[in-house]
């Protein structure tokens, strides 16, 4: 088993990546500051180095020199939240092996230890520096272009918590297929991230990705918005304008909150997609369109077929495959992952330098229900970024709810206790009016554990 030296001040994120490569069979040994490090080194012997740049009591250049004078020539990868091409060409002058940014996705991060456990020690050090500094160069511009892009259009941070690596398998059953797929969850969890990743992995992704939504749209114009008009079709339609659909022609329709679609738009989009034909508004031509369809609400569309405010065959229609996107509670592990995606965008959108979060941080995001989801943590971040004046973000910077986090929740730490269970989601149910979202963020607990304990006390 291989053996690898990670060092990295942040404990929450050093421990969920210890974890991580655990399971795909390495030997990890825990570091958080130079010294140690420096110490270990000397006593043990180590297959690779895994280093953060800046840490309390130094930067792992520092120890990268050392390693470098040492007999081992053991190879060092640096990882950093500053994608800087100078600080990579220090770096790599010094010896390196290689540079990595957060945040980084796991199969990034296993490539890349793939690549130093392989490469002989000799041959890495007599690899050109210009080839290396032409790879950062790229890693560089890819980075700028994802981060000038639209938060819908950003990178796809795969988590490692089990709920996501479930997510990721549904994503890459349906994206190479033509289903329509239904994409469920609340507001604020990323639905409309997770059908741009279908789109990216589908033989569509050459072709355009047009994301609508629904809630937004007037039912008066939505006619014209989905298959456009022609110019004097009705008062005001100055020019001739292309639908939705006739834009997503080859490619993928996204149509957030699908929910809110009155009664007769979903009969003109039931036809559309039947037919794969629309007229525009004023024109007796009809146009095909070879679209791939991508829907998502976070009602509960069957509840609005009951009612009699959701068609059935519509549907049906869309729900070919469906994909429920959990919400951020259920992935804890991956919160600090998240946490350090948003705080590297922060940073470059404020043009602030902080480094992370204090381990009180941590240990309040952990604990926090998150009912806005990843929407809300992103905020948070970018909010607390800006109040932060120091290296870490502290709890101080954080809105006031989460303050509320470090004070023990009245009732909350019972609840496991048999005796008191049903009495506290009795009196949870009844505070929100029996909304069961809202009762299970109060009792801390995930919807499916609510669920259960309410079957299990017989609670209507």
């Amino acid at each position: 088993m291989k053996s690898i030296l990670l060092v990295e001040d942040d404990i929450a994120f050093s421990q969920m990546l210890k974890r991580f490569l655990e399971r795909h069979k390495f030997n990890i040994v825990l570091s958080h500051s130079i010294a140690q490090s420096k110490t270990l080194i000397k006593t043990e012997r180590f297959d690779l180095i895994f280093t953060d740049l800046r840490l309390p009591d130094g930067d792992g250049i520092s120890l990268l020199d050392d390693v470098k004078h040492s007999e081992k020539l053991t190879p060092v990868v640096l990882m950093t939240s500053y994608a800087e091409v100078t600080t990579a060409v220090k770096a790599m002058k010094n010896g390196a092996f290689d540079y990595i940014s957060k945040p980084f996705n796991p199969d990034e991060l296993l490539e890349i230890i793939k690549n130093a456990l392989e490469e002989n020690p000799k041959t890495s050090q007599e690899n050109t520096l210009d080839s290396k500094l032409t790879d950062i160069t790229k890693k560089k511009a890819s980075q700028n272009s994802k981060n000038e892009s639209s938060a819908s259009n950003s990178s796809f941070i795969k988590g490692i918590s089990n709920a996501s690596k479930k997510l990721y398998e549904y994503i890459d059953l349906v994206a190479p297929t033509d289903m329509s797929v239904l994409i469920t969850g609340e507001s604020g969890t990323g639905k409309e991230v997770v059908a741009k990743s279908i789109h990216l992995q589908s033989s569509r992704s050459d072709a355009p990705f047009i994301a609508v939504d629904c809630g937004a749209i007037p039912k008066e114009i939505a006619s014209s918005e989905f298959f456009g008009h022609k110019k004097g079709a009705f008062t005001g339609a100055f020019n001739d304008k292309i639908g939705h659909f006739e834009a997503a022609n080859n490619g993928t329709l996204f149509l957030d909150e699908v929910g809110n679609l009155s009664y007769q738009n979903q009969i003109q989009l039931l036809r559309a997609l039947q037919e794969r034909r629309v007229k525009p508004i004023g024109s007796n031509i009809e146009i095909e369109v070879d679209i791939r369809l991508i829907t998502a609400t976070n009602e509960d569309l069957l509840k609005a077929v009951e009612a009699n405010t959701f068609r059935e065959d519509l549907y049906h229609r869309l729900n070919e495959f469906s994909i429920q996107v959990p919400n951020l509670f259920e992935r804890k592990s991956d919160i600090i992952l998240y946490a350090d995606f948003f705080l590297s965008k922060a940073n470059m959108q404020l043009k602030k330098e902080v480094i992370g979060f204090s381990p009180e941080v941590v240990k309040v995001f952990q604990n926090y229900s998150w009912p806005g989801n990843v929407r809300e943590l992103s905020n948070v971040i970018k909010r607390a970024t800006l109040l932060t004046t120091g290296d870490y973000i502290e709890v101080s910077a954080l809105p006031a709810e989460f303050k509320n986090e470090t004070q023990p929740k009245p009732g909350i730490e019972n609840f496991s206790k048999k005796d008191h269970e049903k009495e506290l989601i009795v009196n949870a149910l009844n505070e929100v009016d029996y909304n069961r979202t809202k009762a299970a963020k109060l009792l801390n607990i995930t919807r499916k554990t609510l669920y259960n304990k309410m079957k299990e006390y017989d609670i209507n």
